[in-house]
């Protein structure tokens, strides 16, 4: 986790105290912090239907399956509003995280002055995926509407919604055979994530960095 290359310690310490400062901030539903990640997701479908448990018998599944491709799972994720959306696309395209992005701006943040996004420096994640995605005019009102925080690289653990994608990979079964029994069981865990309005209480401060993590912060000669 902490091997950082050379020459890249200033630009992950500063990344690093960014998000951490973000995470400082108070609920504010004009602003809503709101963490994003993605994640890949194999398509396995069984080849012959699993039995069910009966008395003095476990359930049994085949142990031949059959590969039917894979999906990207979006996940957003608002820490202290205890809110998230996952949402399953055929692709990983600039065009699908800014599909993605449009939903959440258009849907429950609709009445919010700007989203604040976190999330990290994958190619694919930034205002220009939304020029690829729509006309001129409506990518940029868009991209006016977020604050984009980037985690550093090798940082990924500054992501929150990483925890929410660690929870959903828990939850889901392991074989899971299409797009339509995918968007289902994201729809459940959705439903239920939020249902019981889990939050994140983030601890981890800047002022806690610079002493635990204080090898990784530059030396300043002088």
């Amino acid at each position: 986790m902490w091997c950082i290359p050379p020459g890249q310690s200033a630009e992950f310490v500063c990344r690093m105290e960014d998000v951490l400062e973000v995470y400082k901030r108070p609920h504010d539903p004009a602003r809503p912090v709101v963490c994003m990640d993605e994640a890949a997701r194999q398509l396995v479908a069984e080849v012959r239907p699993p039995l069910p448990p009966a008395p003095g018998r476990p359930a049994r599944y085949d142990s031949e399956y059959e590969r039917r491709g894979a999906a990207s799972v979006f996940v957003a994720f608002e820490p202290l509003g205890g809110w998230r959306h996952a949402e399953a696309s055929d692709t990983r395209t600039r065009r699908d995280w800014a599909r993605f992005v449009r939903g959440l701006l258009d849907g429950r943040y609709r009445d919010a002055e700007k989203v604040v996004l976190v999330m990290d420096q994958l190619n694919t994640h930034g205002p220009e995926s939304l020029y690829e995605a729509f006309p001129p005019a409506e990518a940029r009102a868009l991209a006016e509407r977020l604050e984009i925080h980037h985690t550093p690289k090798h940082g990924s653990w500054l992501n929150m919604a990483e925890v929410e994608l660690s929870v959903l990979a828990r939850d889901l079964p392991e074989r899971v055979g299409g797009r339509g029994d995918l968007d289902r069981h994201l729809a459940a865990w959705e439903a239920r994530r939020n249902d019981a309005g889990a939050k994140a209480d983030w601890q981890f401060t800047t002022a806690d960095a610079r002493v635990k993590l204080r090898k990784l912060y530059p030396t300043v000669d002088g």
